[in-house]
């Protein structure tokens, strides 16, 4: 079963009463156009789709366009349906005979550019959401703001996390830091999480100010790590930052960067450079290595590179209907991240390199060739590359090299709007330039010639 809604108790009921009915969840990107909600609906053979009343045309119309019969049932506004069936309904709750039976499956854009369901287990989810209320010290006084989409991994699997200790759910519509500020104020909010863009928004907001000394805010943030300017302003105003790291493929968070005590007398800058390392497994996730080509551990000197690799309970079951897509990210019973980092001596990882084919733009991943196929689809573009460049506000954005067609005109303006009817508008090239493309010998194009060209544009 599906489902198209905010942070809002529809979504929140769906992440318990979708499994309980023995049924699979399926949390869909509210901010995704409707051919990839369709592609998506398909591809996880959705026999229903709950949509919010605010998403309504696009829920549908993906409904419509998909290859088999899916029950659309409306959540709230005057079309609701949800409340009805749920005042009919008998209480039932089953549950699973097997731990590793198929709780969610939650999609994400990979190299190829086509999302992949990541399969989400029971075992999982139960023990990722333990390890998140340990990690993140909620208690039954805990107020939980829901900043993070819940689409997201099952929200890093915080429904689990915050329902377990009894804490409290604050849902929000909309990312908005007006907002943000005045719901922590009439909630006492004690958590959330939320992208470094998130933070520095709430940071330069007018309406912020320091919290107070018995009731700080815990944060956890992922994706690019917080500078230490945005650590220090975050700290005085009594917002305590945890750097973690992880994948879709990983349940959200693997990997945490607790702070030793040790770190607390270390200078403010020399304490920010080591918050914003990734950090060690969570106490759910297994070990982490940092391997080299040949599969070896590399040496835990905090200078050699390998690639972080994962194993452990909350490791995903595989890709939907994609064992090969499987077996080339788990080899060898370990889960390849594609990213780059060292092992330092105290064996806290920190990342010093991305696949570079994914841009991370306030901490959604675009598949680089996505982008390229939906410029490539105008008939003024012979050949589009994409890569990421540097942006102020969300750290990465798309920036297209494209190569005209002889003798067609098109604008750079012209070719991002035919790429947001597309794809989603966020994945959309913030900047187009128009060239040949550097090639090697062998015709590949040399992405990393035009990373550097991105990074001297921007600057």
């Amino acid at each position: 079963m599906a489902v198209l809604a905010p942070n809002r108790q529809h979504l929140l009921e769906a992440h318990f009463g979708v499994p309980a009915s023995g049924a699979t969840v399926v949390p869909l990107n509210t901010r995704l156009a409707t051919p990839e909600l369709t592609y998506i609906l398909e591809h996880c053979g959705a026999r229903a789709l709950l949509v919010a009343d605010g998403f309504a045309d696009r829920g549908l119309a993906a409904a419509d366009g998909a290859g088999q019969d899916i029950t659309t049932i409306r959540l709230g506004g005057p079309s609701d349906t949800y409340e009805g069936l749920l005042a009919d309904a008998e209480p039932w709750w089953s549950l699973p005979d097997d731990e590793l039976s198929l709780l969610a499956v939650n999609y994400t854009s990979g190299t190829t550019g086509r999302p992949k369901g990541v399969m989400y287990h029971h075992r999982g989810a139960y023990l990722q959401g333990l390890a998140m209320a340990l990690h993140s010290q909620l208690s039954s006084d805990s107020t939980f703001l829901w900043t993070l989409p819940m689409f997201h991994c099952n929200g890093w699997c915080f429904p689990y996390a915050v329902t377990a200790v009894g804490a409290t759910h604050i849902g929000l519509g909309k990312v908005d830091p007006a907002e943000i500020w005045r719901l922590i104020d009439e909630h006492d909010v004690s958590h959330l999480n939320a992208a470094p863009t998130v933070l520095q928004d709430l940071v330069r907001h007018p309406e912020a100010r320091p919290r107070p000394a018995d009731r700080p805010i815990q944060v956890a943030t992922g994706g690019a790590p917080p500078s230490p300017t945005l650590l220090e302003q975050l700290a005085e105003l009594r917002i305590h930052v945890t750097h973690l790291y992880g994948l879709t493929e990983t349940f959200g968070p693997s990997v945490i960067c607790e702070e030793p005590p040790e770190w607390r007398d270390l200078p403010s800058d020399v304490q920010a450079r080591r918050k914003a390392r990734q950090g060690v497994a969570n106490v759910a996730a297994g070990h982490v290595r940092v391997v080299a080509p040949d599969g070896t551990d590399v040496p835990a000197d905090g200078e050699t590179m390998g690639e972080v690799s994962l194993r452990g309970n909350t490791i995903m079951a595989g890709y939907l209907h994609d064992p090969e897509a499987t077996a080339a990210a788990m080899p060898d019973g370990w889960l390849r991240t594609g990213d780059l980092g060292v092992m330092h001596p105290d064996t806290y990882i920190e990342l010093r390199d991305r696949s570079k084919d994914i841009i991370v733009s306030g901490g959604e991943n675009i598949a680089s060739i996505e982008v390229e196929q939906a410029l490539a689809s105008h008939p003024a573009v012979a050949e589009a590359a994409v890569v990421a460049g540097p942006h102020e506000r969300w750290g990465e954005t798309p920036v297209a090299f494209v190569t005209l067609q002889a003798d067609a005109e098109v604008t750079a303006e012209e070719l991002i709007h035919h790429t947001k009817e597309r794809i989603a508008s966020y994945k959309a090239p913030t900047r187009v330039e128009f060239r040949d493309l550097p090639r090697t010998s062998t015709g590949k194009i040399q992405k990393y010639r035009l990373r550097e060209l991105a990074n001297e544009d921007a600057g």
